[in-house]
C-alpha cells in the first residue's frame, strides 16, 4: 500500500482523515476512536484491534459508573481527586476535567500506592550592561520554581498509574534580591538569602499540605469525611511595607523576603 492510500479505522470502519491515523500493532485507529480511550492509557502502539475494542467497551461501561458516582471528598484546585467513600471509589481528575465527562473511576481496592513529588528548577536572572549584553547581577540573583505532582498507582487493566499536577502556576522563590530598609539602615546594601528556603514560603507549605491531605484521603478514606468546601485554601499575597516585595507572608506573619513582621 502507498503512503497516500485510503485507510479505514479497524475499530469503527470509518475512513481515516489525512494525518488522523493512529497505528496499532495489527491495524489502524482513527482519531475519533483514539480520543475515547482512557487518558491514562499509553500502550496504544502495542495494542491490537481487539484490545482497543475491549477498552472502548470498558469506557462505555465507565459512563454508567460515573453517573452513580457521588463523591463526599473532593480535594485540589488544578489537578483534583474525588472520592465516593460509600462506594469505595476514586476519580483522579486532570486539570480542566470534570465529573460531567467520562473520568476513569477505580475502586479504592485497586489502589496499590500513592505518593507526591515536588520538582525544583533554577533560573538565573540577568541584567543588561552599558553595551546591551546580558550579565549576572552582583551578587547573583536566581528564581527557584517548584511544581507539585500526585501519583496514584493502581492495579487496572488499561493503566498502571494516574498522575496530576497540583499547582497551576509554579511556586517561585527569588533569591539575591536587594532589600530596601528604612531608618538608619536605609542606605545599607542588604540582599535576600541566596538559598531559597522553600519551607518558609507559605505557597510552598500550602501545596505541601494539600498534597499530603490528598495522599491521606486516598490511602485512608474512611478517616476523611470533610466536605469539599473544607479543602485547604491558598492565602493571598501581601505587599511588604519594608522591602516592597509582594508575597504570601510566612506562617508567623513575617515577610518571606526580609523577615519583617507585616501581619
Amino acid at each position: 500500500m502507498g503512503l497516500f492510500d485510503k485507510k479505514y479505522c479497524d475499530v469503527c470502519g470509518e475512513k481515516i482523515r489525512f494525518l488522523g491515523n493512529r497505528k496499532l500493532e495489527d491495524g489502524n485507529l482513527c482519531k475519533d476512536c483514539a480520543e475515547k480511550l482512557s487518558p491514562w492509557f499509553s500502550d496504544r502502539r502495542k495494542s491490537t484491534v481487539e484490545d482497543i475494542k475491549a477498552q472502548l467497551r470498558y469506557r462505555e461501561e465507565n459512563r454508567a459508573v460515573v453517573r452513580s458516582f457521588q463523591p463526599d471528598i473532593e480535594l485540589g484546585e488544578y489537578g483534583r481527586i474525588a472520592i465516593d467513600t460509600g462506594k469505595g471509589q476514586l476519580a483522579v481528575l486532570r486539570p480542566g476535567e470534570s465529573l460531567s465527562g467520562n473520568p476513569d473511576i477505580v475502586s479504592l481496592r485497586q489502589v496499590r500506592g500513592c505518593h507526591w513529588d515536588v520538582s525544583e528548577s533554577r533560573r538565573e536572572e540577568k541584567q543588561k550592561d552599558a553595551e546591551g549584553r546580558l550579565v549576572s547581577y552582583d551578587p547573583p540573583r536566581h528564581t527557584y520554581s517548584y511544581v507539585f505532582t500526585l501519583t496514584v498507582d493502581v492495579d487496572a487493566r488499561w493503566f498502571d498509574d494516574m498522575q496530576i499536577r497540583l499547582n497551576r502556576q509554579s511556586v517561585d522563590i527569588e533569591t539575591g534580591k536587594p532589600l530596601e530598609l528604612g531608618g538608619i539602615l536605609s542606605k545599607a546594601k542588604v540582599y535576600s538569602p541566596q538559598e531559597p528556603h522553600p519551607e518558609k514560603n507559605a505557597d510552598y507549605v500550602a501545596f505541601q499540605a494539600l498534597a499530603e491531605a490528598m495522599k491521606t484521603a486516598i490511602l485512608s478514606p474512611e478517616t476523611q469525611k470533610a466536605p469539599s468546601q473544607e479543602m485547604p485554601s491558598m492565602p493571598e499575597k501581601v505587599a511588604c511595607p519594608f522591602c516592597k516585595a509582594k508575597a504570601v507572608p510566612n506562617p508567623d506573619g513575617t515577610c518571606a523576603y526580609c523577615g519583617s513582621r507585616i501581619l
